[in-house]
Protein backbone atom coordinates (compact mmCIF):
# COMPACT_ATOMS: atom_id res chain seq x y z
CA UNK A 1 0.00 0.00 0.00
CA UNK A 2 1.14 3.42 -1.36
CA UNK A 3 0.89 6.57 1.08
CA UNK A 4 0.68 9.74 -1.55
CA UNK A 5 1.05 13.10 0.06
CA UNK A 6 0.19 16.15 -2.44
CA UNK A 7 1.86 19.64 -1.17
CA UNK A 8 -0.88 22.18 -1.90
CA UNK A 9 0.99 24.61 -3.99
CA UNK A 10 1.88 28.34 -2.28
CA UNK A 11 -1.19 30.54 -2.15
CA UNK A 12 -0.22 34.45 -1.60
CA UNK A 13 -2.77 36.28 0.96
CA UNK A 14 -2.31 39.71 -0.42
CA UNK A 15 -2.12 42.99 1.84
CA UNK A 16 -2.91 46.47 1.03
CA UNK A 17 -1.92 49.72 2.04
CA UNK A 18 -3.21 51.42 5.05
CA UNK A 19 -6.97 52.96 4.30
CA UNK A 20 -7.92 50.89 0.80
CA UNK A 21 -10.20 49.24 2.08
CA UNK A 22 -11.80 51.45 3.86
CA UNK A 23 -11.03 54.01 1.05
CA UNK A 24 -12.42 51.62 -1.70
CA UNK A 25 -15.39 50.76 0.20
CA UNK A 26 -16.39 54.26 1.15
CA UNK A 27 -16.08 55.18 -2.82
CA UNK A 28 -18.16 52.44 -3.49
CA UNK A 29 -21.18 52.96 -1.44
CA UNK A 30 -21.07 56.45 -2.05
CA UNK A 31 -21.46 55.66 -5.95
CA UNK A 32 -23.99 52.86 -5.45
CA UNK A 33 -26.04 55.34 -3.59
CA UNK A 34 -26.10 58.45 -6.10
CA UNK A 35 -25.28 56.86 -9.51
CA UNK A 36 -28.76 55.27 -9.88
CA UNK A 37 -30.03 59.18 -9.15
CA UNK A 38 -28.77 60.24 -11.80
CA UNK A 39 -27.96 57.99 -14.32
CA UNK A 40 -30.89 54.92 -14.70
CA UNK A 41 -28.75 52.47 -15.91
CA UNK A 42 -26.52 52.68 -12.97
CA UNK A 43 -29.51 50.65 -10.95
CA UNK A 44 -27.77 47.28 -12.54
CA UNK A 45 -24.27 48.32 -11.02
CA UNK A 46 -23.39 46.47 -7.87
CA UNK A 47 -20.39 48.28 -6.72
CA UNK A 48 -20.18 46.98 -2.87
CA UNK A 49 -20.48 43.26 -3.81
CA UNK A 50 -17.37 43.94 -6.26
CA UNK A 51 -15.66 45.40 -3.70
CA UNK A 52 -16.28 42.04 -1.29
CA UNK A 53 -16.19 39.93 -3.76
CA UNK A 54 -12.26 41.44 -4.58
CA UNK A 55 -10.96 41.53 -1.06
CA UNK A 56 -12.52 38.43 -0.59
CA UNK A 57 -10.92 36.58 -3.33
CA UNK A 58 -7.74 38.44 -2.06
CA UNK A 59 -7.22 38.04 1.62
CA UNK A 60 -8.18 34.54 1.56
CA UNK A 61 -9.56 34.90 5.01
CA UNK A 62 -13.37 33.73 5.90
CA UNK A 63 -13.31 35.47 9.13
CA UNK A 64 -12.17 38.72 7.66
CA UNK A 65 -14.15 38.26 4.32
CA UNK A 66 -17.45 37.53 6.38
CA UNK A 67 -17.06 40.60 8.37
CA UNK A 68 -16.18 42.56 5.63
CA UNK A 69 -19.09 41.62 3.58
CA UNK A 70 -21.60 42.24 6.77
CA UNK A 71 -19.94 46.16 7.59
CA UNK A 72 -20.56 46.34 3.67
CA UNK A 73 -23.76 44.76 3.27
CA UNK A 74 -25.23 46.63 6.79
CA UNK A 75 -23.83 50.33 4.99
CA UNK A 76 -25.29 49.51 2.00
CA UNK A 77 -28.56 48.93 3.69
CA UNK A 78 -28.85 51.97 5.64
CA UNK A 79 -27.93 53.61 2.50
CA UNK A 80 -30.73 52.05 0.31
CA UNK A 81 -34.17 51.89 0.22
CA UNK A 82 -34.34 48.00 1.29
CA UNK A 83 -34.85 46.38 4.65
CA UNK A 84 -31.82 46.68 6.95
CA UNK A 85 -30.13 43.72 6.59
CA UNK A 86 -31.13 42.19 3.38
CA UNK A 87 -27.92 42.98 1.73
CA UNK A 88 -25.80 42.25 5.32
CA UNK A 89 -27.20 38.90 4.90
CA UNK A 90 -26.21 38.72 0.87
CA UNK A 91 -23.16 39.89 1.25
CA UNK A 92 -21.66 37.76 4.42
CA UNK A 93 -22.21 35.07 2.47
CA UNK A 94 -20.51 36.28 -0.29
CA UNK A 95 -17.73 37.57 1.16
CA UNK A 96 -17.06 34.46 3.29
CA UNK A 97 -17.63 32.23 0.05
CA UNK A 98 -15.11 34.76 -1.75
CA UNK A 99 -12.65 33.83 0.96
CA UNK A 100 -12.90 30.30 1.14
CA UNK A 101 -12.53 29.98 -2.67
CA UNK A 102 -9.59 32.49 -2.67
CA UNK A 103 -7.61 30.48 -0.90
CA UNK A 104 -7.88 26.76 -3.42
CA UNK A 105 -8.15 29.02 -6.72
CA UNK A 106 -5.97 30.74 -9.09
CA UNK A 107 -8.18 34.31 -8.69
CA UNK A 108 -5.73 36.61 -10.57
CA UNK A 109 -6.78 35.17 -13.84
CA UNK A 110 -9.10 37.26 -15.81
CA UNK A 111 -11.11 35.21 -16.91
CA UNK A 112 -11.58 33.15 -13.67
CA UNK A 113 -12.24 37.34 -12.01
CA UNK A 114 -15.32 36.93 -14.71
CA UNK A 115 -16.41 33.72 -14.33
CA UNK A 116 -16.20 34.34 -10.17
CA UNK A 117 -17.96 37.73 -11.19
CA UNK A 118 -20.53 35.94 -12.61
CA UNK A 119 -21.65 33.24 -10.59
CA UNK A 120 -20.94 35.22 -7.17
CA UNK A 121 -23.47 38.49 -8.72
CA UNK A 122 -26.33 35.47 -8.82
CA UNK A 123 -25.54 33.92 -5.52
CA UNK A 124 -26.05 37.37 -4.32
CA UNK A 125 -29.06 38.03 -5.70
CA UNK A 126 -29.99 33.99 -5.15
CA UNK A 127 -29.68 34.76 -1.07
CA UNK A 128 -31.29 38.05 -1.76
CA UNK A 129 -34.35 36.38 -3.22
CA UNK A 130 -34.45 33.76 -0.76
CA UNK A 131 -34.14 36.07 2.06
CA UNK A 132 -37.36 37.84 0.65
CA UNK A 133 -39.24 34.99 0.08
CA UNK A 134 -38.48 33.60 3.83
CA UNK A 135 -38.26 36.78 6.09
CA UNK A 136 -40.36 38.60 4.09
CA UNK A 137 -42.95 36.90 2.69
CA UNK A 138 -42.27 38.76 -0.61
CA UNK A 139 -41.94 36.84 -4.21
CA UNK A 140 -38.92 36.98 -5.52
CA UNK A 141 -37.55 36.18 -9.35
CA UNK A 142 -34.46 34.01 -8.80
CA UNK A 143 -33.37 34.94 -12.39
CA UNK A 144 -34.77 36.90 -15.03
CA UNK A 145 -33.18 38.55 -18.27
CA UNK A 146 -32.13 41.96 -16.33
CA UNK A 147 -30.52 40.17 -13.86
CA UNK A 148 -28.71 38.00 -16.60
CA UNK A 149 -27.36 41.12 -18.08
CA UNK A 150 -27.12 42.69 -14.58
CA UNK A 151 -24.22 39.92 -14.45
CA UNK A 152 -22.79 40.05 -17.66
CA UNK A 153 -22.77 44.31 -16.74
CA UNK A 154 -20.76 43.71 -13.20
CA UNK A 155 -18.39 41.00 -14.37
CA UNK A 156 -17.17 43.22 -17.32
CA UNK A 157 -16.71 46.21 -14.65
CA UNK A 158 -14.70 43.89 -12.37
CA UNK A 159 -12.65 43.04 -14.94
CA UNK A 160 -11.42 46.64 -15.30
CA UNK A 161 -11.77 47.22 -11.66
CA UNK A 162 -9.93 44.12 -10.04
CA UNK A 163 -6.56 45.38 -11.77
CA UNK A 164 -6.96 49.07 -10.24
CA UNK A 165 -7.78 47.58 -7.24
CA UNK A 166 -4.50 45.18 -7.65
CA UNK A 167 -2.19 48.82 -7.56
CA UNK A 168 -3.20 49.14 -3.49
CA UNK A 169 -1.47 45.99 -2.84
CA UNK A 170 1.55 46.22 -0.29
CA UNK A 171 4.30 45.05 -2.60
CA UNK A 172 5.46 41.58 -1.64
Amino acid sequence: MEIRTEVEPHIEVHKFQTGAVVGATALALVLQASLPVRFHWAAWLELPLLITLYFGLSRRNPSSGLLLGMVIGILQDSLSRSHIGLYGIAKTFVGFMASSIGSRLNVEHPISRFVLAVGFFHFHQGVIALTKRLLLAQHEPFLTTPLLIASLVNAVLAMALFPLLDLLRKPS
